[in-house]
C-alpha cells in the first residue's frame, strides 16, 4: 500500500528531529540521574551480542513504552572471541553503542565490575568462555544471569554450577523463548509435543545444539518440565530431528532447520485435542523482567537443575547422533 501524501514534509522532518532530540535528552538525563533506592546497578560481561543492546534499551531507555523498572545497566566488560565472526565483528560496535548512546562505563577486567554493580549479566555470545568468565564473576559474590548458552559443554555447565555452589552465588540461565507464547501452551493434559526452530551450527561448539538449537530445547522443557530419560537424534544437511521420552511417558520431538527457520509448536492433549502455534513471536522484555526479579530476590525463576538437565539432554542427543540415531539415556549425574 502506498503511503499517504504528506502536504508539509518540512514540518514532518522538523517534528521528527524534535522527537529525536527529546529522546536523546531524556536518555542523557537518565544516565546522569542518581539511581533511586530501588534501582539495582547491573553490569554486562560480553558486548558481542545484540542482547547487550536490547537488554540495555529495556532497562535504560525512558522513552521505551515497555521499559522494565527496578534496574539499570551501568558498566560493562567487552570480552569477545576472535575466532568467531559473529563475535569479532560486533564486540567493538556494540561496545561503542553502549558507551556513546547510554553512557555505560567500561572496565578492563570482569572483577573490576564488582564494586560498581549489584548483579551481573554474562552475555558473551560464545559459550566457551562462560566458565572462565563465571569463575571471575563469582568473585563478586553477586547474582549472575548467564545468557544462553550456559556453557559450550555439559562438563562446563556442571563446573559453573559447582563453582556457584561453592561461592554461594545465585545464578540462572534461560532463552527468551521460555517467556514467549509457549508458556500459554503448557497443560497438565499434554501427552506429547512437537517444537521447531532454527538450527544453525557453529564449528567451535562441539556440543552443537548449544549454539542455537538450545532455544527449541528450552521450548520443549517449558512445556514438559524436567524428567527426560532417553533421546535419539537423526540429521541431514538441512535438518535435525530429536525425539525424546519423559519418565511419565510423554514424547517430545524437536525439528531444527538450517540455516534458519521459524519457531513454532504443537501440543497434543488427552482426548484427541491439540494446541498449535505455527509461528511463535518473542520479545526480550519478559526475560528482562524475570532477570530484574531474580536480581531483587536472588531466587532463580528457572531451577538450576532444569538448566543442567537440558545440557544433559543435548549431550545425549549428540551421543545419539554419533551412534547413528540410537536412543541414548540422559545422564543426570
Amino acid at each position: 500500500m502506498r503511503a499517504p501524501h504528506n502536504p508539509n514534509p518540512e514540518r514532518a522532518h522538523s517534528c521528527h528531529n524534535a522527537y529525536l532530540l527529546m529522546k536523546l535528552l531524556a536518555v542523557a538525563l537518565l544516565a546522569l540521574a542518581p539511581l533511586s533506592a530501588q534501582d539495582l546497578r547491573l553490569g554486562i560481561v560480553g558486548t558481542d551480542t545484540s542482547h547487550a543492546i536490547a537488554f540495555t534499551k529495556a532497562l535504560n531507555d525512558p522513552a521505551n513504552p515497555d521499559r522494565v523498572p527496578g534496574a539499570r545497566i551501568v558498566a560493562a566488560f567487552k570480552g569477545g572471541s576472535g575466532d568467531i565472526e559473529e563475535s569479532a565483528s560486533r564486540v567493538n560496535k556494540y561496545a561503542a553503542e553502549l558507551q556513546d548512546n547510554w553512557n555505560i562505563k567500561f572496565v578492563d577486567t570482569i572483577t573490576a565490575l564488582c564494586p560498581l554493580v549489584d548483579g551481573l549479566l554474562l552475555e558473551s555470545v560464545d559459550g566457551r568462555p562462560h566458565l572462565p568468565q563465571f569463575r571471575q564473576a563469582a568473585q563478586c559474590g553477586k547474582p549472575v544471569f548467564i545468557d544462553k548458552p550456559l556453557a559450550a559443554t555439559l562438563e562446563d555447565a556442571r563446573a559453573i554450577a559447582a563453582l556457584a555452589t561453592e561461592a554461594h552465588v545465585p545464578w540462572f540461565s534461560s532463552s527468551s523463548l521460555r517467556y514467549s507464547a509457549i508458556e500459554n501452551m503448557k497443560s497438565p493434559d499434554a501427552i506429547g509435543a512437537i517444537v521447531w526452530g532454527p538450527g544453525p551450527l557453529e564449528p567451535h561448539h562441539k556440543l552443537d545444539m548449544t549454539w542455537y538449537g538450545i532455544h527449541a530445547v528450552e521450548m520443549l522443557y517449558t512445556l514438559f518440565g524436567p524428567g527426560c530419560v532417553e533421546v535419539s537424534r537423526m540429521n541431514s544437511a538441512d535438518e535435525d530431528v530429536i525425539t525424546a521420552r519423559w519418565n511419565d511417558g510423554k514424547l517430545g520431538t524437536i525439528h531444527l532447520q538450517r540455516p534458519y527457520g521459524k519457531f513454532g509448536a504443537v501440543v497434543f492433549l488427552k482426548g484427541e485435542k491439540l494446541n498449535a502455534l505455527p509461528e511463535i513471536q518473542f520479545s526480550y522484555v519478559p526475560l528482562v523482567r524475570a532477570i530484574v526479579a531474580f536480581m531483587q530476590t536472588k531466587q532463580p525463576p528457572v531451577p538450576n537443575q532444569v538448566t543442567l538437565e537440558m545440557f544433559a539432554f543435548m549431550d545425549a542427543a549428540q551421543r545419539s547422533q554419533a551412534a547413528d540415531g540410537k536412543a541414548v539415556a540422559v545422564n543426570l549425574r
